[in-house]
C-alpha cells in the first residue's frame, strides 16, 4: 500500500511516519509534502497529461496517479487543503488529519472520509487504517464539497454552566487551567484557583475542547496550554507539568501520550 503524507508540521510528520512504520510494514511511503504548492506539484509529477473532457481535473488537464492513500492536513502552511482538491483530481482514499472539533469530524463520516483528530491517537490510526481499506474511494468533488460545507461548522465551546448551591455561574474557557476527574466526580480548575463540579465527563469534554488549546495528558486530566509554567521529566519517561495555578496533587503526562504532548506543545 503507497501512502502520501501531507502535513507541514515536522515533528508531527515524522511522528506519523514513525507510527505508519512501526505498526503497518505493508505501507510503502511515496512522499512527504507540506504545503498546497508543493503537494499540487507532486501529484502531477506522478500524473499523465490526459484530455480535458470527461473528468480529467478540476481545470482540465492533469490526472493525478496518486498514491492507495493520502493522510492530508487540513490547514497546511500555505492556506487549507481545498486547494489541493480544486486542482488535483485525486482518486485515491483520503484520511484528513485535523484539529476541527466533533461537528466537522461527523460531517467527515456522513461523507465517507476518514478522519484523525491531532494529536493522533494510536487507536484512532488503526481505526481509520482498518475502515479506509474496506472503503472505496471517494470522489475529489464530493470530498471538496463536504470540506466546504465544514466552514460553517458551529465552534468549540465557550463557556460552561456551573452550579452552586442555588446560583448559576458562566466559567468562560479561557479562565480554565484544567478539568479533572476525581471520585467519580469531574471538576474545572480556574486560573483565579476556584474549583467547580460539572457533569460533562472528560470523554465528551475533550470533544467540545479547542484542540489546539487543551490537551488530554491523562484519562483523568485534561490541561490548558497557558497553564503550563514548566516540564519536568520523570525517569519512568512521564512528564510533571508545574502549572498555574497549581494542582494541589500530580499532573503528569502519561508514558503514551507523551510524544503527541510535546508535538502539541511545540
Amino acid at each position: 500500500m503507497k501512502v502520501l503524507i501531507v502535513e507541514d508540521e515536522p515533528m508531527a510528520r515524522a511522528s506519523l511516519e514513525k507510527k505508519l512504520k512501526d505498526a503497518y510494514p505493508y505501507m510503502e511511503i511515496v512522499g512527504c509534502t507540506g504545503s498546497v504548492r508543493e503537494t499540487v506539484a507532486w501529484l502531477k509529477d506522478q500524473g499523465l497529461e490526459a484530455p480535458g473532457e470527461g473528468g480529467a481535473g478540476f481545470h482540465g488537464g492533469w490526472t493525478a496517479n496518486v498514491p492507495d492513500v493520502i493522510f492530508m492536513d487540513v490547514e497546511l502552511s500555505d492556506g487549507d487543503c481545498f486547494e489541493i482538491f480544486r486542482q488535483v483530481e485525486i482518486t485515491s482514499k483520503v484520511i484528513m488529519t485535523t484539529a476541527y472539533d466533533n461537528y466537522a469530524i461527523k460531517a467527515f463520516e456522513a461523507g465517507s472520509v476518514d478522519y484523525l483528530l491531532k494529536p493522533i491517537d494510536p487507536v484512532a490510526l488503526d481505526r481509520a487504517v482498518s475502515r479506509v481499506q474496506q472503503q472505496p474511494a471517494m470522489n475529489a468533488k464530493d470530498i471538496l464539497q463536504n470540506l466546504e460545507t465544514i466552514l460553517d461548522r458551529p465552534k468549540f465551546k465557550e463557556r460552561f454552566i456551573v452550579k452552586i448551591n442555588d446560583r448559576i455561574i458562566p466559567v468562560p474557557v479561557e479562565q480554565i487551567a484544567f478539568f479533572y476527574a476525581e471520585e467519580k466526580n469531574n471538576f474545572i480548575r480556574s486560573f483565579d484557583g476556584q474549583t467547580y463540579v460539572i457533569d460533562t465527563p472528560l470523554d465528551l469534554l475533550v470533544e467540545e475542547l479547542d484542540p489546539k488549546l487543551f490537551f488530554r495528558i491523562s484519562r483523568g486530566c485534561i490541561v490548558a496550554m497557558k497553564a503550563i509554567q514548566s516540564i519536568v521529566k520523570q525517569p519512568t519517561g512521564k512528564l510533571l507539568l508545574i502549572t498555574e495555578p497549581a494542582a494541589g496533587f500530580d499532573l503528569v503526562v502519561t508514558r503514551s501520550r507523551t510524544e503527541d504532548f510535546l508535538i502539541w506543545l511545540a
